[in-house]
């Protein structure tokens, strides 16, 4: 019998706020490891206990009190785990676990970067191209190393026009600006890294996973974004089963404006 791995990723937008929603993710996509970005506690406030009952005994939690952060949450052991600080800041932005199956799991979440698109006019996306940056030369150092390694989380940049509402209407926009969309597709490309969203759903159809708390009606309007992704190296490229969107994850009461992602391989 084959045997499977479960491998979901969520811009969660405080963990703490929405621990009743992760627990609805976890019984609809019943991942057998759960990635977290922005989770806004730092490691003694994440909510443990409240995981564990989920059954997600092991957790890695990289995080600052009220900031961004990341953490992954497992159903078994880690074989290994730590974590890079990027732009010489320790905001725990990136994560890393070693599964189950010997696979190296990378949970990022990459600076928003908004609202200006001009990295003198704005540190924040000043900031944003630098991490990207850092990325591309971590990515390409990685890529000398044959291994069973995943990318997944919020990277805060709709790469393709497909991967966005309206190419025309937001090419400016921060998250799809050619600064940025460019950056990402040198860390994928360098790193040799094979996008296992669009190996699912091509690349000439609409991929969203983020929709804007501004929008009336998100779902009617449907001006979405791919902010978050899922990457894995060419050695997993032919155990990639299944990949999952979960949409309906959006209309929950309180929702995060993003959607959790999930990649199923057969390991």
């Amino acid at each position: 019998m084959t045997k499977t791995l479960r491998i979901a990723s969520w811009n969660i937008n405080s963990v703490r706020t929405r621990i009743d929603l992760l627990g609805r993710v976890a019984k609809t996509l019943k991942p057998d490891v759960l990635c977290l970005q922005e989770i806004k506690c730092a490691p003694d406030d994440f909510p443990t206990a409240a995981c564990e009952r989920l059954g997600f005994a092991h957790q890695l939690v990289r995080g600052v009190r009220g900031q961004g952060g990341t953490a992954i949450l497992s159903r078994t052991p880690f074989v290994s785990t730590g974590g890079l600080d990027w732009c010489e800041r320790t905001d725990g932005r990136h994560a890393i676990a070693t599964v189950d199956g010997n696979i190296e799991v990378h949970c990022f979440y990459v600076p928003a970067g908004v609202p200006i698109p001009d990295p003198v006019a704005n540190p924040k996306f000043a900031h944003k191209l630098r991490f990207l940056d850092e990325m591309a030369v971590w990515s390409k150092s990685l890529a000398r190393r044959a291994g069973r390694r995943i990318v997944v989380g919020d990277l805060n940049v709709a790469p393709l026009p497909t991967d966005v509402w309206s190419h025309k209407q937001v090419l400016k926009d921060v998250s799809h600006t050619p600064a940025e969309t460019e950056r990402l597709e040198k860390i994928r490309s360098d790193g040799k890294w094979v996008d296992a969203m669009r190996h699912f759903v091509p690349p000439e159809e609409k991929l969203f996973t983020w929709w804007s708390y501004r929008a009336n009606d998100w779902l009617e309007s449907n001006r979405g974004r791919r902010l978050d992704h899922a990457w894995v190296t060419p050695a997993l490229a032919p155990a990639l089963r299944t990949m999952t969107v979960l949409k309906d994850a959006r209309g929950w009461p309180g929702p995060s404006d993003h959607v959790p992602v999930l990649i199923e391989l057969a390991v």
